[in-house]
């Protein structure tokens, strides 16, 4: 029981820290811009097949850096000539426009890589157990997930409350004429904002497509989670979404690693009456409710607090 608590707590931090580095992009965008990217996923999906293919060509640590660049300036074109196009036709255009977006992406990755997963490898240089605990060797590679999520958090908290360019990013949403007049481009700001949330997202999937399964889908199989994640945390807040996806990260990970059910609490139902929708409910196993939980938490976030945990904004 020690060594299913001590592995889950460790996988479940690991796998909260990747939804922010997820997230943190979108979170910025959001409270930056007011832009929810239903895209958002889909620069990740980008982000692992650029790091795929340029390892392939000049290896992990060029594609480490390249990647997430390439993705930022793919976002940065689509905030240039897609969402400032459709921005003063409100905010459902720019919804359609990303929801659209995503489904293009994903085919044309298709097209290109196909729908089986491709061989995207750890570097050999992380390729080894950082440590054993309770005779399970931890992977080096996730260790260096983690210190990268990590970074990346203290650095967007340093860059957007301690800095000028922080400053000047958050007054150009609240003030943009004012900023203006002060001579800064508005639009260039809000490009900027856009490309690096996208890089963010990139950076995102060039670390965990070696660890996951590097696949056209993989953007439909996160991107819900995402949305769950920055609601739960509360829009526009960055605070929010690290401790949200620390929440998520570890109840569902324990989720999966739990096999209790109400039948291995309370004992088997009696057989007498036969199956019944009942009986099927009560020996339901935590383990298979575990992919609803998330969702199940969004609903109830969104009842007794919509503006999520830190948010300051209810929409």
């Amino acid at each position: 029981m020690l060594e299913l608590i001590v592995i889950s707590i460790l996988n479940g931090v690991l796998f909260g820290m990747l939804l922010f580095l997820l997230s943190s992009g979108l979170t910025v965008i959001f409270s930056m811009m007011g832009v929810l990217n239903f895209a958002h996923a889909s620069f990740y999906m980008l982000g692992a097949f650029f790091g795929f293919q340029l390892t392939k060509w000049i290896g992990f640590w060029p594609a480490f850096v390249l990647a997430p660049l390439l993705v930022g300036a793919i976002g940065m074109a689509v905030e240039r000539y897609g969402l400032r196009n459709t921005h003063k036709h409100g905010h459902v255009a720019e919804l359609l426009l990303t929801f659209g977006l995503a489904f293009a992406i994903e085919e044309i990755v298709a097209m290109i890589w196909g729908r089986s997963p491709v061989d995207y490898r750890v570097p050999a240089l992380l390729d080894f157990p950082a440590f054993t605990i309770f005779s399970t060797n931890y992977p080096a590679y996730k260790i260096f997930m983690l210190a990268v999520s990590v970074v990346i958090f203290v650095a967007l908290l340093l860059v957007l409350r301690r800095t000028r360019v922080g400053l000047i990013v958050q007054a150009a949403l609240t003030h943009p004429h004012m900023v203006g007049h002060l001579g800064h481009n508005v639009g260039r700001v809000f490009m900027v904002v856009f490309g690096v949330g996208s890089a963010l997202a990139g950076l995102a999937g060039v670390i965990a497509g070696p660890a996951l399964v590097t696949q056209s889908d993989m953007a439909a199989a996160l991107g819900p989670i995402l949305f769950v994640v920055i609601v739960f945390g509360g829009l526009g807040s960055l605070p929010g979404a690290f401790v949200a996806s620390l929440v998520i990260g570890l109840v569902q990970t324990f989720a999966v690693a739990l096999n209790g059910s109400l039948a291995s609490v309370f004992g088997p139902l009696d057989a007498a009456g036969g199956p019944s929708a009942l009986s099927d409910i009560w020996n339901v196993t935590i383990a298979q409710v575990a992919p609803i939980i998330p969702y199940l938490l969004l609903v109830i976030i969104l009842i007794v607090r919509p503006m999520g945990l830190m948010g300051t904004r209810e929409s």
